[in-house]
């Protein structure tokens, strides 16, 4: 697997959820759409949603051996609180993108405050369901450079 989506607490509820923050796509909308972008460029993606840092972290250690070349996250809540999460990604040494529908920095005082910025190699926030498209091609130049070496 080339490209690993991972999105964090409350965003299997997007399309429903606070829509005036998150718009009125699902997520099942936007990871069809970025399956079918990695897909015509050659590339295999696969992404998991979960309420559940255990589960998310599990998700992080196994990149390696399932061959992921890229991390695409949207930690959600965890990226306030989440040592550990920034701790898998950290241990796993894979080059990732934090995305976030939302502009955090134009929210509440605590959500201004990420785990994972600066050890990501880019941050899109605010920019909603494009963003993934955004870190989506990030992905694809990385992969390309990789396979240039």
């Amino acid at each position: 697997m080339d490209v690993l989506l991972l999105n964090g607490p409350n965003l299997n509820l997007l399309g429903s959820r606070e829509p005036d923050y998150y718009g009125t796509q699902t997520l099942d909308d936007i990871t069809s759409n970025l399956t079918k972008i990695a897909n015509n460029v050659g590339l295999t993606f696969e992404h998991h949603q979960d309420n559940s840092e255990a589960k998310l972290i599990k998700y992080i250690h196994n990149a390696v051996d399932n061959g992921v070349q890229y991390i695409i996250i949207n930690p959600a809540a965890f990226t306030h609180t989440s040592i550990a999460l920034r701790d898998a990604i950290l241990a796993v040494g894979i080059e990732f993108s934090e995305v976030h529908l939302s502009n955090i920095y134009k929210r509440e005082n605590f959500r201004k405050q990420s785990y994972f910025s600066d050890i990501a190699q880019g941050i899109i926030s605010g920019f909603g369901p494009q963003g993934y498209e955004f870190a989506l091609q990030a992905a694809i130049q990385h992969i390309q450079q990789l396979e240039r070496l």
